[in-house]
Order: C-alpha cells, then sequence, then structure tokens
C-alpha cells in the first residue's frame, strides 16, 4: 500500500476485538464458558423456524422486519415503529456512532465497558474518553464530570459486561438528565433479560427524548451464532438509524428465528431461573475458596484472583482441565477470569477444578 492510500483517522488506533477462546490445542471435549451464551441453547421453537426457512432460502427477506418488530414490541409493550433490529446489537451501536458522532465529537464509556464502544467510536473518528468506575461498578457522576460540549453518545451496559454489576434505574434517570443537551444516552441491555423484572431502563426511555436502549438474542435466547439484536428509542432517532442500515441486513432464516424465540417466553423465564440458581452457586464456591467476586446480575461471574500470576496460572489449569473461560485483561482486569455460568455440570466442575488449583480438597 502507498504513502497516497490511507484509512479514515482512527482505524488503525483498533485493537482487533478478541472473542472468547472456543479451542484447547490438543483436546476435543472441552466445557466452552468465555462467551456469555446460555447453555441450554435457544428454545424448541426458535430450532424449528430455523429449520422451516431452508424452503425460502432463494427469496430475499423482509426490508423493513415488520414481523420481527411487532413480536418484540408485543412481548415488551413497545411502539414497534420505534423498533430498529440489526446483526447483532453490535451493529446498532455502529449505526449509532455512524449517524452521531465523527471527528471532534467525544464517545464516554465506562472503563471495564464493552470494547466495542471504544471500536465503534475510533471507526467513525471519534474521540473514545474512557471514565472511570467505583468498585466496578458504573460511576454516574465521573460520566457526568467527563462530559462536555463535544460528548455525543455515552454508553452503559446495564448489567455491565465483564463486571456484572449494574445501577438502579434512579441513577440512570439521573445521568440521563444530567448529560449536555446534545448526548445521546445509550443503555445497552444485553443481559437485561437475566434480571428478573427489569425492563432495561424503558420506563426512563419513554420519559426523556435523549435514551436509547439496545438488546440482543445472542444471551438468554441462545442465538449468538445468528447474529440478531435490536434497539428501541424515540421516533426521530430510529428514523435516522434506517437511513443508514442495509435494506437487507438480517436474512429470512435470522428473523424467523428470533421471531419464534422472543414469543416463547416460558423458555426465557426458564433459563432466568437456573442461571439465577447456579450463578449464586457458583459464586458462593468460589468466594469459599478464597477467589471472590462482585454480586452478578448477568449470565457469568467475575472472579477475582490475588495477582494477574494467579488468574492466568488459574486459567491454564482450567484449560488443561478441559474448561474454558475468559480472561479479561482487555477490560483492564488482568488479575479477574470472567466464567459464563453454565449448566449445574459445568459450574460443578469449575468449582472443582477451581479447588484443586487452589490445593484445597
Amino acid at each position: 500500500m502507498t504513502d497516497a492510500i490511507r484509512p479514515q483517522p482512527g482505524i488503525l488506533d483498533i485493537a482487533l476485538y478478541e472473542g472468547g477462546k472456543a479451542h484447547v490445542a490438543g483436546m476435543t471435549n472441552v466445557v466452552k464458558l468465555s462467551s456469555n451464551e446460555n447453555p441450554f441453547g435457544p428454545s424448541d421453537r426458535a430450532k424449528e423456524a430455523f429449520q422451516r426457512s431452508v424452503h425460502t432460502l432463494h427469496r430475499y427477506p423482509s426490508t423493513d422486519h415488520g414481523s420481527l418488530r411487532e413480536a418484540i414490541a408485543d412481548v415488551h409493550g413497545l411502539d414497534a415503529g420505534r423498533v430498529i433490529c440489526g446483526v447483532g446489537s453490535d451493529e446498532i451501536i455502529t449505526f449509532l456512532c455512524q449517524a452521531y458522532a465523527g471527528p471532534k465529537d467525544e464517545v464516554v464509556f465506562t472503563e471495564h465497558g464493552f470494547l466495542m464502544y471504544r471500536i465503534s467510536a475510533l471507526a467513525v473518528g471519534a474521540t473514545p474518553v474512557e471514565v472511570r468506575e467505583r468498585e466496578r461498578t458504573t460511576d454516574v457522576d465521573a460520566i457526568l464530570a467527563a462530559c462536555n460540549r463535544r460528548t455525543k453518545l455515552v454508553f452503559i451496559a446495564n448489567p455491565n459486561n465483564p463486571t456484572g454489576t449494574m445501577i438502579s434505574n434512579a441513577e440512570i434517570a439521573r445521568l440521563a438528565d444530567g448529560l449536555p443537551r446534545q448526548a445521546i444516552l445509550v443503555l445497552d441491555g444485553a443481559y437485561a433479560e437475566y434480571v428478573e423484572g427489569y425492563d432495561g431502563g424503558l420506563a426512563i426511555l419513554e420519559a426523556r427524548s435523549n435514551v436509547f436502549m439496545t438488546r440482543t438474542f445472542s444471551k438468554i435466547y441462545g442465538l449468538g451464532g445468528l447474529r440478531i439484536g435490536w434497539g428501541y428509542g424515540p421516533k426521530a432517532i430510529v428514523d435516522v438509524l434506517n437511513r443508514i442500515r442495509g435494506p437487507f441486513n438480517l436474512s429470512t432464516t435470522q428473523l424467523e428465528a428470533a421471531e419464534a424465540a422472543v414469543r416463547d417466553q416460558d423458555f426465557v423465564n426458564r433459563c432466568r431461573s437456573e442461571n439465577a440458581r447456579m450463578r449464586h452457586w457458583l459464586s458462593e464456591a468460589l468466594a469459599e475458596l478464597g477467589v471472590p467476586s462482585d454480586t452478578s446480575m448477568a449470565n457469568f461471574v467475575l472472579a477475582r484472583f490475588a495477582s494477574e500470576e494467579e488468574a492466568v496460572a488459574c486459567d491454564a489449569f482450567l484449560q488443561q482441565q478441559g474448561l474454558i473461560v475468559r480472561r479479561v485483561a482487555g477490560y483492564k482486569l488482568p488479575h479477574c477470569l470472567r466464567i459464563t455460568v453454565g449448566d449445574e455440570a459445568s459450574c460443578r466442575r469449575v468449582a472443582h477444578a477451581v479447588a484443586q488449583f487452589k490445593g484445597v480438597k
């Protein structure tokens, strides 16, 4: 490439995103607990819809995602006209940055926040602004202090990944009300369904014009392999995002599987209940071994070790036992391992392996 051919400013500052590890060299029977996937997979209804879609693969999909948007609206009590669907919630985050941020603008997020906030900001030439957290929890006052006339977007995940912590609706409302007039608060609700009775910030959004929320089918719905997400917010913002959304960004298979999944709330409720049960068990078991974690509201626990060296050594030991978890040094948590809450057998294997590592019989 010649010096005259250059990418847009900011792009070469992006470090490639690394997903959770899925393989261990020399081992075939491994338990993957590195990507916060639903151990029960998708619901039977979603799998049946996926199989039926094979008969229409020669047809272009809907351009307006009407049936899926209606299903999302029915289940969550929303206005279907204000729902937008994308290739995972990642694509919705990308749309927001493309539409509302650029050179000389700032995009704010927390120090242990989802890596795509920084990546999407840099991709449009905006300046990423990282704000400290308080005890691995979103600090509203720190975010407000970091905002100024250049702030265009503020991203917070609630519950947060990879910490599992969350803040109250009162704190979210205080944040929304304190932002500069030109800024949009984006509530990333990838793990919202794991919190009993939590609306993902919907009540706050409906009362304001500067709040937008994103959700995904990759976690509790068990459709990570299909990459489907959605967003909801003020009509004016959704109208802008639809102008840059590709007309066929979701396939028929994605649309039909997601519609079946969102309408199967009995499955969602069972997954939530079982996740809460095993999350509590796993966090307690690890704590008894001297490995604490914050109270997680998601489908993982962030296990804190005494040092980076101990975390790395434990990760290596777990891999030898066929257990893959996630090192999170890239999230500025080098002494931690993020462990997905699997099924009961997987959680018990993890606790047993960590006990062996720690020399506890």
